[in-house]
């Protein structure tokens, strides 16, 4: 498995195993694609409750959809669950990352806890889980290129089948 450079995604985009929409080629990097928050985010309801972890848990009983006109504040330690503008389509031979930028990242910003690996044959938009480990308050813009994509070739076919398949702002 290798990761695919600037060319190599060029070539997978014209042979249609790499379908990225909206695509602008100047977020195509030598080795990634930024990709850009949306205005919709997921916030956590004020419950004081606990949440039992297993298999029947559900992040959308405990937070609720709002669109952002301007911007978000995201206090020191909060979370919040966001979701690219780019909608991605993979074959099923090819997979890949999602990872924060540096630049972000140095100011106390992540932008995914657990769910960096995206699966082969997905055709969907990202969900973020945006944390703010800095000491001060965040403003989170919609449009802002906020993490990056890195394509990866599998040793195999496959294709993810799972809950998430399909996302977009109106059910991540």
């Amino acid at each position: 498995m290798s990761i695919l450079t600037r060319d190599e995604v060029l070539g997978e985009i014209r042979k249609g195993n790499i379908k990225i929409e909206p695509f602008y080629m100047e977020y195509l990097g030598p080795g990634s694609l930024d990709l850009h928050l949306s205005s919709e985010f997921r916030v956590f309801k004020n419950m004081r409750r606990v949440i039992e972890i297993n298999d029947n848990a559900n992040h959308e009983d405990v937070t609720e959809k709002i669109t952002v006109d301007d911007h978000l504040i995201l206090k020191p330690g909060e979370m919040v669950l966001g979701i690219t503008r780019e909608k991605i389509t993979l074959s099923h031979n090819i997979c890949g990352w999602l990872e924060g930028r540096s630049r972000f990242a140095r100011l106390g910003l992540l932008v995914h806890i657990s769910t960096s690996f995206i699966q082969p044959g997905i055709s969907n938009k990202q969900c973020l889980e945006i944390i703010n480990f800095s000491p001060m308050p965040l403003a989170l813009y919609p449009g802002t290129a906020i993490c990056q994509f890195i394509f990866q070739r599998t040793a195999g076919e496959a294709r993810y089948e799972g809950r998430f398949m399909k996302q977009d702002e109106g059910n991540f």
